[in-house]
């Protein structure tokens, strides 16, 4: 799984700047009605440096910033739309079904990436878009009183010094090293059924940095770009 990932990424990444790429669910509502109760997920996000030889390894302050960033970008971009927003933090919601509900978004997210605009489409999801959370996602909506919850994930890594400087040496040698890239994607879910009736995801380009505000604004702009509500 983990080299599907990687290659439905690479697809994405070879676009060179901040790229989008929407999907929606054919024959469903994808806009909610005026009004509709909306339960916003705190982005989830991981980032990590990539070292001099290749590893990546987390950044706990980086993953913070970030995460702070894209939630306070996310609730300005939702500011004036006719829907009531509450804020769901999934570190207090992380236990028992409610938390399969939300780690089970990230699995689905992944796979969409993988076959949908990955190289690897499924037979079976040829020509359409049709993937769910299952009835587990009423979960949320009977907790929350919600109609749909929005769910940001993220994630990406940033090249150290060390590793710039390798890069550039073996540039020099006409050798191409890997380089770090951040990828988020957003996905709009029908409580009620359980349905991803849209899905959105972004390529940071290599001057959109997440880890600040202007970094976390432009992405997420790009990011919910056109979302139905």
């Amino acid at each position: 799984m983990i080299r599907l990932m990687t290659l439905a990424a690479a697809c994405l990444i070879l676009a060179a700047c901040t790229t989008t790429n929407v999907k929606s669910a054919a024959g469903l509502p994808t806009a909610p009605p005026q009004n509709a109760k909306v339960l916003v997920s705190q982005p989830d996000i991981e980032l990590s440096v990539l070292t001099a030889s290749g590893i990546t390894e987390p950044r706990a302050d980086w993953t913070a910033s970030a995460k702070t960033y894209m939630q306070s970008a996310v609730q300005t971009e939702l500011q004036g739309r006719a829907h009531k927003f509450t804020v769901l933090d999934p570190s207090t919601a992380m236990e028992g079904r409610e938390g399969q509900v939300i780690r089970l978004n990230g699995e689905v997210g992944k796979s969409i990436l993988v076959f949908n605009y990955g190289v690897l489409p499924l037979p079976t999801k040829a020509g359409g878009f049709d993937w769910t959370l299952g009835e587990g996602a009423q979960l949320l909506a009977t907790k929350y009183d919600a109609d749909y919850a929005l769910f940001v994930y993220g994630r990406g890594s940033y090249s150290s010094g060390a590793r710039v400087a390798m890069m550039i040496g073996a540039a020099a040698l006409g050798v191409g090293l890997p380089t770090g890239g951040q990828q988020v994607f957003a996905s709009l879910v029908d409580l009620k059924t359980g349905k991803v009736v849209w899905f959105n995801v972004s390529q940071a380009a290599p001057g959109t940095d997440m880890r600040t505000p202007e970094g976390a604004t432009l992405l997420t702009k790009s990011l919910l770009k056109g979302i139905p509500l």
